[in-house]
């Protein structure tokens, strides 16, 4: 039989420098260069879209905790008959589980995230109103009025203390590495060799093994069936799916090669705990090399994208487009209503072609029917925030009376413009506020505060101090909760506590002064921000995705038309 570090009782206790252990030592150097050079990159890019919402720190997290167990594995061979016998036990029953357990918590925001963005594709009807009524307490009760983070955070916090827990205990009670106290007949005997061995497996690793069973072929599997209808463009469902996967022969490896005596030959140069670092390398490779691969592809389209406009544009001021029929933007458009196919192959256009990335033609869609577009982003791209924005914007515009935008407000006009400044409130507090907003739109710094001077104070009267967020990363600790959230009066106050943005919209309004600075323009700038990221972000792999439903040529030929159709509609 094996042991945890290879040890038998022949070994000497001295460095191994074969070959075997020597190519282990630098693999795991070379390794461990590639991912912190990998996760320095997504800590550069924490603010693209890809990695924005994929909570970072705590998938990081998990990734140096389970690559602390891998580099103590990856040197096992070169010390570990120089090691004291217990720390490899220590290391496995602390680091790999722990680590596995955060893994899985940053993971499954996936499903979380997946769920909550369908809630865009419902944007008109999702506002529910729902009556006030008084909030339980207790603990059981703030531990479900906690977001979902913290939920998170929580129960993976109880599932590492109770595994350390049980690492400690195996630890008292058994006499394998200290023989002064612990149950009566665990202590090993034989040489320091054989002692070594024999503490190198046992029922004391019994916990650490249930763990990995249970998040390998009961949590993962379980993740993975539940992402099996989710098509996004973010890698995370690649991720989840080769994550699940690799993981599954892991614990059934390591524990043949403990047991198995045929596998001695197997553990002089791969160790049994190696095929557990095996599938952490995969997880490495899923969790870190993937999305910066993502942001590579992202940044990618982006300036193929932004190559494609400049060229249409120098195009078009030396060749005005040419006369076109509607029927044949009607054409891109009816094809637009269709079709959901997979995304490959790249975004580079032609001459025919460049229209169709232009903000025109981006306009145009949005004005005339967005709905798919909306799906997309929310089902595919998980950025319905950023679609139901716009509209939202656009509706709000189209109702602004003229006393607004003139800015000539007198007693007559004076309640339409209160109307006019709440539904702005609502889509500051649905949509922009760090506070409330369940999915905050990504602008500038600048924007956002210029927002919060005019809408902050009235936001935190209506809907009440929700929480603190960082602008920096707003999904970090964000209210992840699709049930509208009742509030909570509190005895000294009249102040309704922890409301969600969508279920306050048609319960109350605000009655105060409305500031100075409120007017029709007030999210022109944020509008125009949020425009051009979808612009170079969404919309060319949306078109990219239509472009395989239907056919490159025929997409092409009415777009054109698309853009010919917005220049007209703007003349008007």
């Amino acid at each position: 039989m094996g042991s945890e570090l290879g040890l038998t009782a022949d070994s000497k206790s001295e460095l191994d420098t074969s070959a075997v252990s020597i190519f282990w030592v630098a693999f795991g150097c070379i390794w461990t260069a590639i991912i912190v050079a990998g996760a320095s990159y997504l800590i550069v890019n924490r603010n693209t879209p890809t990695i924005r919402i994929r909570g970072l720190w705590l998938s990081l997290s998990a990734v140096a905790f389970l690559h602390l167990y891998a580099w103590s594995v990856q040197f096992g061979l070169l010390i570990g008959a120089l090691m004291p016998g217990d720390i490899e036990f220590w290391i496995m029953g602390t680091y790999l589980p722990c680590g596995i357990a955060l893994f899985h918590a940053s993971n499954s925001r996936f499903l979380h995230v997946a769920k909550l963005q369908k809630k865009f594709i419902h944007h008109d009807g999702h506002n529910v109103a729902v009556p006030p009524v008084q909030a339980k307490r207790g603990l059981l009760a703030k531990f479900r009025r906690l977001d979902y983070t913290a939920k998170t955070v929580w129960l993976v916090s109880i599932a590492m203390v109770v595994q350390i827990f049980l690492t400690v205990l195996m630890y008292l009670i058994s006499r394998k590495w200290h023989s002064s106290w612990g149950i009566p007949g665990t202590e090993v005997t034989g040489t320091i060799m054989e002692q070594r061995a024999e503490q190198g497996r046992g029922w004391e690793w019994w916990p650490s093994v249930a763990w990995q069973f249970f998040w390998s072929w009961v949590f993962a599997p379980y993740i993975l069936w539940q992402s099996r209808n989710i098509h996004d463009t973010q890698g995370w469902r690649t991720q989840t799916i080769g994550c699940a996967i690799v993981m599954l022969p892991a614990t059934p490896m390591w524990l043949i090669g403990l047991y198995v005596d045929g596998m001695a030959p197997v553990n002089a140069v791969w160790l049994p705990p190696q095929w557990i670092v095996l599938s952490i390398f995969f997880i490495e490779i899923f969790t870190v090399l993937l999305p910066c691969w993502e942001v590579l592809r992202a940044s990618t389209l982006r300036q193929e994208t932004l190559d494609a406009i400049a060229q249409w544009e120098r195009r078009n001021k030396v060749a005005p487009l040419e006369s076109k029929s509607m029927a044949s933007g009607s054409t891109f458009i009816g094809s637009i209503m269709s079709g959901w196919k997979s995304m490959n192959g790249s975004v580079k256009t032609n001459s025919s072609s460049d229209s169709i990335l232009t903000m025109s033609a981006l306009e145009h869609v949005l004005e005339r029917n967005p709905i798919p577009l909306l799906e997309f982003s929310a089902l595919r791209e998980f950025s319905g925030e950023n679609i139901a924005f716009l509209i939202s914007i656009a509706q709000w515009k189209s109702s602004i009376p003229a006393a607004v935008r003139d800015g000539s407000v007198d007693g007559n006009t004076k309640d339409s413009v209160r109307d006019c400044f709440n539904n702005a409130l609502h889509i500051y507090a649905e949509f922009i506020s760090v506070r409330h907003a369940e999915f905050p739109v990504n602008i500038s710094h600048q924007d956002l505060r210029k927002l919060e001077n005019i809408f902050e104070k009235p936001t935190r009267i209506l809907y009440g101090e929700k929480r603190d967020s960082d602008v920096i990363t707003p999904f970090e600790g964000a209210d992840y909760n699709m049930e509208p959230a009742s509030p909570t009066y509190s005895s000294g106050s009249e102040k309704a506590m922890n409301v969600s943005a969508s279920a306050i919209k048609e319960r109350v309004h605000y009655w105060g002064e409305i500031p100075a600075d409120f007017g029709a323009a007030v999210f022109d700038e944020s509008e125009e921000s949020i425009k051009y990221l979808v612009l170079t972000n969404t919309w060319p792999k949306f078109i990219r995705n239509h472009r395989t439903s239907i056919g490159s040529v025929e997409t092409l030929e009415a777009g054109n038309g698309i853009v010919e159709m917005a220049d007209l509609h703007n003349e008007k």
